[in-house]
């Protein structure tokens, strides 16, 4: 009697093993998603051209490079001239956003003579890491404050706008003129 219990136990554990297997793979393959049919003309017949779009697309990675040695560009911060003039122009105020994967730098609104009526804001957005005048698009904006709550902004301010362009290229200039000098 004990061992036709046993049999009958080991053949319902192994129906109930079997079924969560069955059950666990539906899962996990559902989670999958469905088949999604193409239309080949929507993708091109060339393999490097496929390639390149599901890259572009963020469908594929890539385990070697194709660029030869010492072709190598790197995005890092210290290594943009413009970049690190900029922060250098504007290390006077506090900066509210610095992304430098996003190209832009925005400063809280500053006060330098404490008067709590005149208020400066600027935003530096990178176009380019070239050091060229149209590299940057800076704007200013100014605050003006009759009281807490009677505040006007506006953005035109082209004299601190044009000096700080300057003065930021020609810092970058110069910091790639001493890497330069230095290699």
């Amino acid at each position: 009697m004990y061992s036709i219990i046993v049999i009958v136990f080991m053949k319902i554990l192994k129906f109930l093993v079997k079924i969560s297997l069955y059950l666990s793979l539906i899962i996990h393959l559902n989670s999958c998603g469905m088949y999604k049919p193409t239309d080949a003309r929507e993708f091109p017949p060339e393999p490097q051209k496929r390639v390149q779009k599901n890259m572009e697309e963020g469908r594929g990675f890539r385990l070697f490079s194709d660029e030869k040695k010492g072709n190598n560009t790197f995005d890092f911060a210290t290594s943009n001239e413009l970049w690190r003039a900029s922060l250098d122009t504007l290390d006077f105020m506090p900066l509210l956003s610095a992304d430098y994967s996003g190209g832009i730098i925005i400063t809280d609104w500053y006060n330098e003579n404490n008067n709590f009526e005149d208020y400066i804001k600027i935003s530096v957005r990178f176009l380019t890491n070239e050091i060229r005048s149209d590299a940057l698009n800076v704007k200013v904006y100014t605050k003006r404050c009759q009281n807490l709550n009677d505040c006007t902004i506006n953005e035109n301010n082209p004299e601190i706008k044009n000096k700080l362009i300057s003065t930021i290229l020609t810092k970058a200039s110069k910091y790639k003129q001493d890497k330069e000098n230095d290699n």
